[in-house]
């Protein structure tokens, strides 16, 4: 018998995956309804609490934006993924050649006797 603070281990589910461009859109419609109400009402706004409308603006352009790039973020993942898999079918990743993240960034670690702190 199993005592009371024992749980049968099960394996965790996998993801869901969502719909991006819904959920992009519902938020910028939220954004912008915000915007438009706020820009109704901006004359009884007190002055020091105008900086809400600035916060929907930016939202709402961060949205469309958003909306432009997630798509172009997930097709890159998705060659680089079979990019990587065709590379393993052929004969496995070669070890010699250092792994390319697809960053311009160079690391402390590459370029000898130069910090990155200030």
């Amino acid at each position: 018998m199993k005592q009371t603070g024992e749980r049968a281990a099960r394996p965790s589910p996998p993801p869901l995956e969502a719909n991006d461009q819904v959920v992009i859109w519902v938020g910028t419609a939220g954004w912008a309804v915000a915007l438009v109400i706020l820009l109704i009402i901006r004359d009884s706004l007190p002055a020091d609490q105008r900086w809400w409308i600035w916060t929907c603006a930016c939202g709402v352009a961060f949205g469309v934006f958003a909306s432009w790039y997630v798509p172009r973020l997930k097709r890159g993942r998705a060659r680089a993924a079979a990019r990587r898999a065709a590379r393993e079918e052929r004969g496995g990743r070669d070890q010699s050649a250092p792994r390319d993240s697809g960053s311009n960034t160079v690391s402390s670690t590459e370029t000898p006797g130069r910090s990155t702190r200030s």
